[in-house]
């Protein structure tokens, strides 16, 4: 090969080189991959959706929830959300372990989250995700998974709350910080804070976790007026006094219990074990009627202005992601860890299979994927949660995770094979509030109040009677009338029962450590 050509074939390799160098960069360049989006979750304590104001109800027109509303204008509203165990702890280790309490060990209040179970924070952070929680975490034992946290101590108090830290967690309690100040109103600045100093190389879950509205349902001064002078419409089974009237075995946690726990603490409120707003009170020679309606006032007056300064705080979340750039690429969800009873069925509190507690209130926004003002029927559970932030996360979630991530169902392409029912259970027995399970369908609800506390902690031995509960929700929607008698229904329940049975063996709660427990069911 003479020089010429030599030379010539020598250059024509090296324009080659560079042009599939460059062509190499340029895909490189357009084919990056997506930008993994920021979460910020949001949850409450007991916060019912009765107290929102966008799932209607008797309290629409009255509560303060401009900030809600936004999220819910801007996102998508579930309307069947429902939890597995409604109770504070066992239904915050669901929404981290994405599986029932007969598999994460969290049963009731009083068990502990071990720190070596696998969770969602632990999955993110593995994969590139800066993890932070702030505020309530009411697990007993030291977070793990996150990079960051700062807790309150136990249920945490309303106001100069205590919180601590990787620094101070196992420090005698003299060590742990004081921050002055109304709990929701902190914990809404130390998640700024945590924001404003993070990692902004890394993409975030951020999970801002507030005390209220749970009892002593309080409030900041701002809305200590809000509701004065005004009566709150009741909802339509407030007078509900007696289980006889409406075909259940139970008398349930009724609102004269917490007016008298007003009382005691009105007499000698330094030894309550809280602080409840707006004292004394008192239903002294008040007949039965207008002593519930006085007890229904103040506690939904208490509650939704508690309520009030969640959304308040809300926005201000909203605002900073807004001005800081980052409200395009983050998924903003807002929750309530369960429902919770304001009256109906004469009832307060939450832990029973109906509506009103079973119910999690759910709004999520994600500009870049999710359509604004738009609501789903489809069944969700807790144990989805862990999974639908690892899906935006682009993370393929552990097995062990019984829940699905429900990704395409907002995007409205629910799968085929979605769930038609969602299994309920309640572990912690007590003769007023019998421990039960049960499934609820799109239309029909079935339990079964078996009353046994088997092992678990904070239980009764006292049992009660085994009692069959069933509830046409399309006309019974308030669940004011047991059907499982009516004979109308029988072929109804017959399957609801083999539907139970089959979702007891696929999410493995067959009790198989509780003989008992099997014939009993297998005798009713």
């Amino acid at each position: 090969m003479n020089y010429s050509i030599k030379t010539t074939f020598i250059k024509s390799l090296i324009c080659i080189f560079y042009l599939l160098a460059f062509s190499s960069c340029k895909f490189t360049e357009t084919d990056k991959p997506p930008e993994k989006p920021n979460i910020l979750f949001i949850m409450s304590d007991d916060h019912t959706s009765q107290a929102w104001g966008i799932y209607g109800g008797v309290l629409k027109d009255y509560v303060h929830t401009p900030n809600i509303s936004k999220l819910a204008d801007e996102g998508i509203v579930l309307n069947n959300a429902f939890c597995t165990n409604s109770i504070c702890t066992p239904s915050r280790a669901t929404i981290l372990t994405g599986q029932y309490s007969h598999k994460n060990g969290v049963y009731t209040l009083n068990d502990p989250l071990e720190p070596d179970s696998l969770n969602i924070a632990k999955v993110l952070n593995k994969n590139g995700y800066e993890t932070a929680i702030i505020g309530k975490w009411h697990l007993k034992k030291e977070p793990s998974g996150f990079d960051y946290y700062n807790i309150l101590h136990d249920q945490g108090r309303y106001w100069d709350p205590i919180l601590r830290t990787a620094e101070n967690f196992n420090k005698p309690a003299e060590e742990w910080d004081i921050h002055k100040g109304f709990s929701t109103d902190v914990i809404t600045d130390l998640s700024i804070k945590w924001l404003e100093k993070r990692n902004s190389n890394k993409p975030f879950m951020l999970m801002t976790h507030f005390k209220a509205t749970h009892e002593p349902f309080d409030f900041p001064d701002r809305f200590k007026d809000l509701y004065n002078e005004i009566e709150i419409p009741e909802p339509q089974n407030l007078f509900d006094f007696s289980p006889e009237t409406t075909g259940r075995s139970f008398v349930g946690q009724k609102l004269e219990s917490l007016g008298s726990r007003w009382e005691t603490a009105s007499a000698d409120p330094e030894s309550w074990w809280c602080k409840y707003p707006e004292l004394p009170f008192s239903t002294k020679g008040l007949d039965s009627i207008t002593a519930r309606k006085n007890i229904y006032q103040k506690l939904v007056k208490d509650f939704i202005r508690s309520g009030a300064a969640i959304d308040d705080n809300i926005g201000k979340l909203l605002d900073y992601l807004e001005k800081s750039g980052l409200a395009e690429n983050t998924v903003v969800i807002y929750t309530a860890d369960q429902g919770y009873f304001l009256g109906e069925h004469g009832f307060f509190d939450k832990r029973m299979i109906y509506e009103e507690s079973l119910r999690m209130p759910f709004v999520i926004r994600y500009p870049k994927e999710i359509k604004g003002g738009q609501r789903i029927d489809d069944i969700i559970l807790n144990i989805d949660f862990p999974l639908l932030l690892a899906d935006y996360a682009g993370v393929k979630p552990p097995t062990s995770m019984q829940g699905k991530s429900f990704r395409e169902n907002l995007k409205g392409n629910t799968p085929k094979d979605w769930r038609k029912a969602a299994y309920y259970r309640y572990w912690q027995h007590y003769p007023i509030r019998p421990a039960h399970f049960g499934i609820r369908t799109e239309r029909y609800k079935l339990a079964f109040f078996y009353g046994l506390a088997l092992d678990m902690t904070g239980s009764s031995n006292e049992g009660t009677e085994p009692n069959w509960e069933f509830y046409d929700l399309k006309n019974d929607p308030k669940e004011n009338t047991n059907q499982y008698n009516n004979p109308v229904y029988s072929n109804i329940i017959k399957d609801l029962k083999e539907e139970l049975k089959i979702q007891r063996n696929l999410l493995k709660d067959s009790d198989e450590k509780y003989p008992e427990m099997q014939q009993l069911f297998i005798n009713n």
